[in-house]
């Protein structure tokens, strides 16, 4: 926990965290717009252990070996597997408590789309989310607000991915995910049998 008496000395590191179940090219893409604006010099990406609204998640292992190989060629990216020693269930408050504690003197900002601000009131102590990591908000498509500016990522989501997969043997299905997850995820969703029903 960050103390009011502590400057913060050391660049900001941004929060990315999220299902990822499976990532896809539009978490690719949150990583790379944040690294280039500037305001952080590095990005934690952080699966969920489980879904704090009980949806249900496929095997955590299973998701931080895809989000490895989703971004493991994109500079100033890390991948963290802390939340699997966390308290249950997953809430983000409890995440960044633990980053601060570990490394107080660090910054945080925390990623969020437009899609998910309506559902922020339902966040177990969003104010203090909000106090601990104040949050950079990039524009979804389909989610647009004016005092965000303009949409910056595509509406993909891990449950459209899901479904093309449950097709992945009919050909305009294996196209869009082509399109829709990075090559090294993909191969290894088919290596490990992945998303099979």
């Amino acid at each position: 926990m960050r103390s009011p008496d502590v400057t913060p000395t050391a660049p900001a590191l941004a929060v990315l965290g999220g299902s990822f179940d499976p990532p896809h090219v539009a978490h690719l893409l949150i990583a790379s717009y944040v690294l280039a604006l500037g305001e952080v010099s590095r990005v934690l990406v952080v699966p969920a252990f489980e879904h704090a609204f009980g949806k249900p998640l496929s095997p955590f292992e299973e998701r931080l070996e895809l989000c490895r190989r989703c971004f493991q060629e994109l500079p100033g990216v890390e991948v963290s597997a802390l939340e699997a020693e966390l308290p249950r269930p997953s809430y983000t408050v409890r995440l960044l408590e633990r980053l601060l504690r570990d490394e107080p003197n660090r910054p945080l900002r925390l990623i969020i789309g437009s899609d998910v601000l309506d559902e922020t009131g339902a966040w177990h102590d969003f104010p203090r989310v909000q106090a601990l990591a104040p949050p950079l908000v990039l524009t979804r498509v389909g989610y647009e607000r004016p005092e965000l500016g303009p949409a910056v990522l595509p509406d993909v989501s891990s449950t459209r991915v899901r479904a093309l997969l449950a097709r992945r043997s009919e050909p305009d299905a294996a196209r869009e995910l082509s399109w829709l997850v990075p090559r090294r995820v993909l191969e290894h969703i088919a290596a490990a049998s992945l998303y099979v029903r």
